[in-house]
Formats: structure tokens, sequence, C-alpha cells
């Protein structure tokens, strides 16, 4: 198989990933408050609510309302700019990063069935259902 993985592989991987953090005793996240959480843990900050706004190409309440749910998990929190007591920074936190973490393992894990088995995640479950 090649290094690189096709769209319809990197799609399968995404579902996966998808499936598995619904199906875990844990937060159920929108789009955007995902986007947001990766925002934050993947770039390099700091980070305020205008910034994510640009980045994401969203409205302010739109990331104010995301910030609020994420802040209400403890995958994220924000705090008043000692600089600029106008701008609101956007800080990670530890249980946000596990939740990082469990979203690359997942990933990783799909990525494997793939690579070994050159099947996407989807057509190597229905083989194990069918073999078992």
């Amino acid at each position: 198989m090649p290094a690189y993985l096709t769209a319809e592989q990197l799609v399968s991987i995404l579902r996966e990933t998808t499936v598995a953090l619904v199906r875990r005793d844990g937060p159920d996240l929108s789009a955007r408050q995902q986007a947001v959480l990766l925002t934050v843990y993947l770039n390099e900050g700091p980070h305020t609510v205008r910034g994510l706004a640009g980045q994401l190409n969203v409205s302010k309440p739109a990331i104010t309302r995301a910030l609020d749910r994420l802040g209400d998990l403890d995958l994220a929190r924000r705090k008043t700019d000692p600089a600029d007591r106008r701008s609101v920074l956007v800080q990670r936190t530890v249980k946000g990063a596990a939740l990082l973490r469990e979203i690359r393992s997942t990933m990783a894990e799909a990525e494997a069935s793939i690579r070994t088995a050159g099947l996407t995640p989807a057509n190597s479950e229905s083989k194990q259902r069918k073999a078992g």
C-alpha cells in the first residue's frame, strides 16, 4: 500500500473515529465544538475568542457557545488576558489533553487497520462479523 492514504481511506478513518467517540462513555461534541477543541490543542497559542472566530471563519458568539460547552466539560477554559482585560484567552486543560490523546489513539488504530489489511475499517468490520 502506498505511504499516502486515499480520500476514501481518510473518510473511513474519520467515520471510525467518530463512531468510537460516540460509543464511548464521554461527552458528545458537535462538529463546531470539535473544531474549536482541535484548533486550541493542535495550533500554538495563545488563543482568543476573536482569533478562533477568525481561524474557523465563524462568529464570535458561535465560538463563545462552543467554549461554553467545552468549559462545562472541562475540556478548555477561558481566562481574562492580564495584558488586556478586554480580551479572553482560551486555555487547554488536562481533561482536554486526555481527550485529544484518545482521538489520536482511535485514529491510529483505524489507520493501522487500513494499512495492515489493505481494507477500509468499515470493510474490515463487516468481514469480521461474517467470519465470526
